[in-house]
């Protein structure tokens, strides 16, 4: 894909999958399938990223499971879905149908859950791309106790989705004191790419009442949006830094080409668009507009000669 002056290419890959432009919905946040379809063409962006699925239905958390804070916004969902079984029937068949590229999301309580999610996809169609293991949502009731807060807990459960014959990237906390280890452990456990980052630990409490703002109460929720930008873009250049060769897909707080191209720059191959999809169903399309317009700019002919190029840089302070 070009720009209009035919000079970008804004082809990229993470790992073995080659993506037309590096710009995809984020988990959790454009549904099960096709939802954002009346804003978006969905074929035109990198990859459609579904919310994260179990091997069987989940009810996920009671309400009220989302509170908007001053620069995001903190979510209780817990994971809500029909499972993988009843999605690939039910909801892939309407993204196949406007040929959108997909990746789905699994996630489990147990390595056993993980690798039952991952067996049901193994005779996904081809218009499953890529399956992102889930390692770190905060609103289950494991709440800290994250398999992305444990070396070794990662490490099985990547391994444990093999089962999904697909490549498998990652999905990890920023909730930890150090991402590289997490990282390494990944990538030891099958994973070609690591996506960073998930929600923030949160909470919110109502000063009048003194009661819990979602329906989780002590165990809070994850923190996305704007806030966390900068936490993402963090994780994302001290992997790329201790870790050049593991590719990268950039998540947290995206909202504009500008952001996008941030993440890029600490070393992402690719972004994804979350959040900003609730003010605007239309943001991944817009991002894409403004990222291939810096890439444009630029004048590094494309995307990939972007990846990491802020490291060795000076400050501009």
């Amino acid at each position: 894909m070009t720009t209009s002056a035919g000079s970008t290419d804004l082809t990229t890959t993470v790992g073995s999958v080659v993506l037309p432009n590096p710009v995809l919905t984020a988990s959790g946040t454009s549904g099960h399938g096709a939802e954002l379809a009346p804003y978006v063409d969905l074929a035109s962006l990198g990859a459609v990223v579904v919310k994260s699925l179990s091997a069987q239905a989940w009810e996920g958390n009671p309400p009220l499971r989302v509170h908007e804070t001053t620069a995001g916004m903190l979510n209780s969902v817990g994971l809500q879905g029909p499972g993988v079984a009843a999605w690939l029937a039910d909801d892939l068949p309407a993204l196949e149908k406007i040929g959108a590229r997909v990746v789905v999301s699994i996630w489990g309580r147990t390595v056993a859950e993980y690798e039952a999610a991952a067996t049901l996809l193994a005779g996904a169609p081809d218009t499953v791309v890529a399956v992102e293991v889930n390692l770190s949502c905060p609103n289950t009731e494991a709440a800290r106790d994250l398999f992305a807060h444990s070396t070794s807990a990662t490490h099985d459960a990547i391994a444990a989705t093999a089962a999904a014959r697909r490549p498998r990237w990652a999905k990890l906390s920023p909730n930890v004191t150090d991402l590289v280890p997490i990282a390494e452990a990944a990538r030891a456990g099958g994973a070609e790419a690591v996506t960073l980052v998930n929600t923030v630990l949160g909470m919110a409490i109502d000063p009048d009442t003194g009661a819990y703002r979602l329906g989780s109460g002590p165990r809070g929720g994850g923190l996305s949006g704007p806030a966390i930008h900068p936490v993402a873009v963090r994780a994302v250049h001290d992997v790329h830094a201790a870790l050049p060769d593991l590719p990268i897909v950039g998540v947290g707080g995206v909202a504009s080409g500008a952001d996008a191209a941030e993440l890029i720059l600490a070393g992402a191959a690719a972004v994804q668009v979350g959040t900003a999809t609730f003010a605007d169903p239309r943001a991944p399309a817009r991002v894409l507009r403004e990222l291939e317009a810096w890439a444009h700019r630029t004048a590094r002919g494309s995307i990939r000669a972007n990846v990491g190029a802020a490291h060795g840089r000076e400050s501009s302070s």
